[in-house]
C-alpha cells in the first residue's frame, strides 16, 4: 500500500477494534497513502474551533501538500493512525520522531512529537484515549520512549486526555503553548487507568446490548411457529415496555403488523432508533441484515442464526466475515448460534430467547457458552423459584453460542456493576483469554461470588466454534489457578446452582464450625461424615428424636446460633407422621423466625421426602404465589400460571420427588428481591455479596416492620394462593435453602466456607518480598548472551547454576563421572559422603529405579555402586553419572515455573516421587507470588502433613522453603525470557534446604496482550 521509497511495509499487525466510552466500537489502523480522500473528508467534519486546537491558527481545508504529508508515512519515524467506522475516519493521530533541537531525526533519537484530531461528533467517547494507548504501542515498538505535545490552553479535552493516561508526566507553559512530555513505559498507574477504561467501556456495550430501548427482530415469519416469530412472541409476552419491531423481507407492501406488533420489510423502513437486532434469518442472508442494521445505526446484535464456526471451515470463515463486518459499523454481537439473551429487571423486561417463559425476577446473573446448558440452568432455577421452593430468580442471562464477539469477560464487566446481579453463575467450555478472565474474576469475586462450571475439561480442545488460543497447562492447573483468583470451581452444574443459590440467600460463614441438629439421627451422622469429608469440622450432631416440635426445632436452632463456636448450622429433616401440611409450615416458620434472630449465620436444611417442609419454608420466606394483587396484564412464569399443578400433584417442580432425582433441588426464599451493597471488610456479618451489615434487614425502619404485602411495588403473582395459612415473613427475611441430600448441601457449605476465607485473605495479599543479594541486571546479562547463541535453549549445568546464584538459589554440584576414576576424583573434590547418580532421561528423578546410590563413604563402596549400577542399566555413555555431595536429610519436594502463552507465568508446588505424580498433587499460583501466597503453596497440597511433622516426624523448614518459592517467582517475572524453571529434587531438612537438581530453559518471551493497548479479539 505504500510506495517503494518507503522504508517499512504496511504493518498489519497495528491494526486493532477497541471498545469505545459509550460501548460502540471503532477500528484503529495505519493511515497509507490510499486514504487521501478519506482525509480530506474527515477533516471537513471537523468543526472551525477543533481546526484552530490542532494548528493554533485558522485552518479552514488541508493543503495537497498537507495531504501527502499526512498520508505518507515510513512507519518507523512518521507513523498515522486513525480510528474508523463504517470505512470513514472519526480521529487520527501521528507522532514525528524528533531530536534534540525538535527536528525530525531517525534513530537512536527516542523522542516523538504526537498530535491528535477527533471529529466533534465523536468527541467525549474516549477514542482520542483509545488512540493514545495505540501510538504509544506502536512507538516503543519503534524505539521512541518519549512523547511531547504542544497544546492551546483552552484545549482542556485535549491537555486531560494527556494527564489522565497515567504514564510519568513533565508540564512546562511557554510562549502561550503548555508542552507536556511524558514517558512511555507502562507504569501501574497508566495499566490501572487502562484497565478502568477498559471496563468502563466493555461494561457499557454488554449495558447497551441488555437494556436497549428499541428492538428489532428480523426475520420473523408471516406463519405462526419458527425461531424469530417465537422469540417476538417471547419478548412481546414478557411485557417489554420498548419499542418493538418485527422485520421480514417477504412481507407485503400494505403489512404494517403482525400480531399488533409494527412490522418492515427491512431495519431501513423503521422510523427512529434500533438499539438491538436479533437476527434470525439463515446465515446466507445474514451479511444483508448486518449491513441494513449497520446503515440504521444499530448498536448491537444478538445472532441466532447457526450455520457458522459450528459447522465446520466454511462456516468459520463465515463467522469472521460476520465480525468483521459487525465490527466495521462499530456494532457487538452476541453469538452466533446464540440461544438469546434475558433482562428480567422491571424496567427492561426483555425477553430475546428461545425460552419461552420469563425467568423470575432475581439476583443471579447466568451466562452460558451453551445453548443446552443454558436451558437447562434456567430451568432448575425456574423450577426452584416457582411455587414450591421461593424466588431465587435470574437477573440477566446470556448465552453466547459461538463467542465470536462478546464472551464471558465482557458480562463480568458488566455484572461487576450492575446493582441488581449478586451472584454470577457461569458455564464455560473455553477462556479465550485466561489472564484477563482471571484479572477480572479476581475483582469481581472481590464483592460478589463468581461460581463457574467448566465443560470439555477433559476434551483436550475446545468445542467447534471457538476459537482460543491452546494452553498447555493440565485442567487441574486452571482449576488450580481460578480458585486462586477467587473462583467458585464446581463439576457439574447440579453444583453450580447448588452453590449459587446458597450465596444468594444467606451470608457468608466466618469459619468452617458446623452444628448439625435435626429430628434424625442418621441423616445427621451423614452431614457430619460429609462435613468431614469437606474439611469443614463439624460439632456432634444434636439429634432431636422423631417426636420434636417445631418448638423444639426454634429452640435448638436458636442455641446453636447462639453459639460463639458456629459458624453455621445445617438442620436434619424428616417427616413427621400425621401433621401434614399445617406441621410443615409451623416447621418453616420456626426455622425462619429463629434465623431471623441472628442473621449474621447461614443455615441450611436437609429434607428427604419431604415436599411439604419445601414448600412451608417457600411460604414462610413470603415467596409463594398470592392472591392477585398486581397489574392485570404482569407477565408470569410457568410456575404461576393458574393451572399449576396442586403440592405433591407431580411435575418438575413436585418436592416430593426430591429424593428420587439427583436433579432436583429445593430451598426457602424470599420475594424481597432490594438490591445489596458490595462487602466492605471482611469484618463483621455479611451477605454472600457483602453489605456492611451482612443481610437484608427484616425491619425497614427503627421500630417497624414491613411485611412483603406493604409495598404496593412488589410485583405478585395473578395465580390463586393455595398456602393461605402459611406465615408471611418480614420483607428482606434471609432465605433458607433446602437440599434432598447431606452431601450437597455440605457441598455448597464448604465452598462458601473456602470463599469467604478467600475474601478474608484478598483483604491483605501480601507483599511480594525485595531480597538484597538478588542481581537482576547481572542475571539479565547472563540471558541476553546466552539467548545471542540461540532463539530457545535449555541451559547446561554450569549455566544454571549460575544465573540461579544471581537470584540466591544456590544449587549443589553434580560433577560428572564418565569412568570410575572419574567419580573417585569427584568424590575427592566434594568430599565423602556422596551419592552417585544416572541422569539419563529415563533414569533422572527415579529413584525407585535403582538409578541412584547414597551416603557412599569412601571410594571403596563408591566404584562397587559404580559397578552395580553400569551391570543393571547399560554403559556409562548411556547412565550419564554424576556425582554428588550429600546433602542433609529431609523431605523431597519439586519446584517448577512455566509461562504458558494463554495463562502467563505459573509456579508449582509439591512433592518429589511417583506417588505424587501419580495423584497429580501439584499446587499452583500465578506470578509474581506474594509472600503470603508462598505460604499457602506449601499447604495446599494434600501431601502437606509430611512437611509440618507428620507421625512424629520433625517438622521440615517451610520458611526456607517459601523463600526459594519467591526467589523462583522473582526470575521468573523480571525475566519473562525465562520459560521454564525445575528444580527436582529440592530437600527441606529441619533446617535449611538444598537444590540438588536444575534447569532452566531460555526463549524470546510470548506476546502479553495484557501489557499493550486495549484491542477486542482479532478476526
Amino acid at each position: 500500500m505504500q510506495t517503494s521509497s518507503d522504508r517499512h511495509e504496511y504493518p498489519a499487525h497495528w491494526e486493532a477494534d477497541v471498545v469505545l466510552r459509550d460501548g460502540g466500537t471503532a477500528r484503529v489502523r495505519p493511515i497509507t497513502v490510499d486514504d487521501a480522500e478519506r482525509l480530506v473528508s474527515f477533516y471537513e467534519q471537523v468543526s472551525d474551533e477543533s481546526k484552530y486546537y490542532r494548528f493554533f491558527a485558522p485552518y479552514p481545508r488541508l493543503s495537497a501538500k498537507d495531504v501527502h504529508r499526512f498520508t505518507h508515512h515510513d512507519f518507523v519515524d512518521r507513523v498515522g493512525l486513525a480510528a474508523t467506522i463504517g470505512g470513514e475516519f472519526i480521529a487520527t493521530v501521528r507522532y514525528d520522531r524528533i531530536g534534540a533541537g525538535g527536528t525530525p531525526a531517525s534513530a537512536p533519537a527516542d523522542e516523538a512529537e504526537v498530535a491528535f484530531l477527533v471529529q466533534d461528533a465523536h468527541q467525549g467517547r474516549g477514542v482520542a484515549s483509545a488512540l493514545l494507548e495505540h501510538i504509544a504501542a506502536v512507538a516503543r515498538e519503534r524505539g521512541i520512549r518519549r512523547f511531547a505535545a504542544e497544546v492551546l490552553p483552552a484545549n482542556t479535552k485535549m491537555i486531560k486526555v494527556f494527564m489522565d493516561a497515567g504514564y510519568t508526566q513533565k508540564r512546562s507553559f511557554e510562549d502561550g503553548v503548555v508542552r507536556l512530555e511524558f514517558g512511555l513505559e507502562p507504569t501501574d498507574r497508566s495499566l490501572a487507568v487502562q484497565y478502568a477504561r477498559e471496563h468502563r467501556a466493555e461494561a457499557r456495550s454488554v449495558q447497551r446490548l441488555l437494556q436497549p430501548g428499541s428492538v428489532a427482530v428480523v426475520g420473523t415469519g408471516r406463519a405462526p411457529g419458527g425461531v424469530g416469530r417465537s422469540i417476538l412472541g417471547n419478548i412481546r409476552d414478557a411485557g417489554y415496555p420498548g419499542r418493538l419491531y418485527a422485520v421480514n423481507r417477504a412481507f407485503t407492501e400494505d403489512q404494517k403488523e403482525l400480531d399488533g406488533i409494527p412490522a418492515r420489510r427491512s431495519v431501513r423502513d423503521i422510523d427512529g432508533p434500533v438499539d438491538l437486532a436479533v437476527v434470525t434469518v439463515p446465515a446466507e442472508h445474514v451479511p444483508d441484515v448486518v449491513t441494513e442494521c449497520g446503515e440504521h445505526g444499530v448498536q448491537g446484535l444478538v445472532v441466532i442464526s447457526a450455520g457458522y464456526a459450528d459447522s465446520g471451515p466454511d462456516g468459520r470463515e463465515r463467522q469472521r466475515a460476520l465480525v468483521r463486518q459487525a465490527r466495521t459499523y462499530g456494532m457487538r454481537i452476541i453469538g452466533p448460534n446464540a440461544f438469546g439473551i434475558i433482562n428480567t429487571s422491571p424496567r427492561v423486561r426483555l425477553n430475546a430467547s428461545l425460552a419461552p417463559e420469563m425467568p423470575r425476577s432475581g439476583r443471579i446473573g447466568l451466562f452460558a457458552q451453551s445453548g443446552a446448558i443454558g436451558i437447562a440452568l434456567l430451568s432448575r432455577l425456574h423450577r426452584r423459584g416457582g411455587g414450591v421452593t421461593g424466588v431465587t430468580g435470574v437477573s440477566s442471562f446470556v448465552s453466547s453460542g459461538n463467542r465470536a464477539d462478546v464472551s464471558g469477560n465482557d458480562v463480568l464487566q458488566y455484572w461487576y456493576d450492575d446493582p441488581e446481579t449478586d451472584v454470577a453463575l457461569m458455564y464455560l467450555e473455553s477462556i479465550g483469554n485466561p489472564r484477563k478472565f482471571t484479572r477480572l474474576a479476581r475483582r469481581t469475586a472481590a464483592v460478589k461470588p463468581l461460581v463457574v462450571v467448566q465443560g470439555a475439561r477433559h476434551g483436550g480442545v475446545a468445542p467447534q466454534g471457538h476459537a482460543v488460543r491452546a494452553t498447555r497447562l493440565p485442567h487441574a492447573t486452571v482449576s488450580a489457578l481460578l480458585r486462586q483468583a477467587g473462583v467458585i470451581r464446581v463439576d457439574t452444574i447440579t453444583d453450580l446452582v447448588d452453590a449459587g443459590l446458597l450465596l444468594a440467600r444467606q451470608p457468608l460463614p466466618a469459619g468452617p464450625r458446623v452444628a448439625i441438629l435435626g429430628n434424625s439421627e442418621s441423616l445427621g451422622l451423614l452431614t457430619y461424615d460429609a462435613c468431614l469429608s469437606e474439611g469443614l469440622r463439624p460439632h456432634p450432631p444434636l439429634d432431636l428424636t422423631t417426636a420434636a416440635s417445631a418448638d423444639d426445632f426454634h429452640a435448638a436452632l436458636s442455641r446453636a446460633l447462639a453459639d460463639d463456636t458456629c459458624d453455621a448450622v445445617v438442620v436434619t429433616a424428616i417427616p413427621t407422621v400425621g401433621e401434614g401440611p399445617a406441621g410443615d409450615a409451623a416447621l418453616a416458620e420456626a426455622l425462619r423466625s429463629a434465623a431471623a434472630a441472628v442473621p449474621a449465620k447461614p443455615v441450611l436444611v436437609v429434607h428427604v421426602e419431604l415436599g411439604g417442609l419445601a414448600e412451608a419454608l417457600s411460604a414462610a420466606a413470603s415467596t409463594a404465589p398470592q392472591a392477585a394483587t398486581g397489574a392485570p396484564d404482569e407477565p408470569r412464569s410457568a410456575a404461576s400460571a393458574p393451572d399449576e399443578p396442586p403440592s405433591g400433584a407431580g411435575g418438575a417442580g413436585e418436592a416430593g420427588s426430591a429424593a428420587n432425582s439427583s436433579e432436583e433441588h429445593r430451598s426457602a426464599a424470599s420475594s424481597s428481591e432490594q438490591p445489596r451493597s458490595a462487602a466492605t471488610g471482611p469484618e463483621g456479618p455479611r451477605s454472600a455479596t457483602g453489605g456492611p451489615d451482612g443481610v437484608r434487614a427484616a425491619t425497614s425502619g427503627p421500630g417497624e416492620t414491613r411485611s412483603a404485602a406493604s409495598d404496593p411495588g412488589e410485583p405478585r403473582s395473578a395465580a390463586p394462593d393455595r398456602r393461605s395459612s402459611s406465615v408471611q415473613a418480614p420483607e428482606g427475611a434471609h432465605l433458607i435453602p433446602a437440599y434432598p441430600a447431606a452431601e450437597r448441601a455440605v457441598r455448597a457449605l464448604a465452598q462458601a466456607v473456602a470463599y469467604a476465607q478467600w475474601r478474608r485473605d484478598a483483604t491483605d495479599p501480601g507483599k511480594v518480598p525485595e531480597y538484597e543479594d538478588i542481581d537482576e541486571k547481572g542475571a539479565a546479562e547472563l540471558i541476553a548472551a546466552h539467548l545471542a547463541r540461540g532463539q530457545g535453549l535449555t541451559l547446561g549445568g554450569e549455566a544454571t547454576c549460575e544465573l540461579l546464584g544471581r537470584y540466591g538459589i544456590q544449587v549443589h554440584r553434580a560433577l560428572p563421572a564418565p569412568t570410575p576414576d572419574d567419580a573417585a576424583a569427584a568424590a575427592r573434590t566434594l568430599g565423602y559422603p556422596v551419592a552417585l547418580k544416572a541422569t539419563a532421561p529415563h533414569l533422572r528423578h527415579r529413584a525407585d529405579l535403582g538409578g541412584v546410590r547414597l551416603d557412599l563413604a569412601d571410594e571403596e563402596q563408591l566404584r562397587r555402586a559404580y559397578a552395580e549400577l553400569t551391570e543393571l542399566f547399560g554403559t556409562p555413555a548411556e547412565l550419564r553419572p554424576v556425582v554428588q555431595g550429600m546433602a542433609p536429610r529431609g523431605v523431597d519436594t519439586v519446584v517448577r515455573a512455566v509461562i504458558d502463552p494463554a495463562a502467563g507465568a505459573v509456579l508449582s508446588f509439591g512433592l518429589a516421587g511417583a506417588a505424587t505424580q501419580l495423584l497429580g498433587d501439584m499446587a499452583h499460583r500465578l506470578i509474581p507470588v506474594t509472600d503470603r501466597e508462598a505460604t499457602t503453596l506449601v499447604r495446599s497440597i494434600r501431601t502437606a502433613p509430611l512437611l509440618f511433622g507428620w507421625r512424629g516426624s520433625a517438622p521440615v523448614d517451610t520458611p526456607a522453603l517459601q523463600e526459594l518459592l519467591l526467589r523462583v517467582s522473582r526470575l521468573v517475572d523480571d525475566h519473562p525470557e525465562v520459560v521454564a524453571v525445575t528444580l527436582e529434587p529440592v530437600v527441606v531438612a529441619p533446617r535449611g534446604l538444598s537444590v540438588l537438581g536444575a534447569s532452566v530453559r531460555l526463549a524470546p518471551p510470548p506476546a502479553r496482550d495484557d501489557l499493550g493497548p486495549r484491542t477486542l479479539p482479532a478476526y
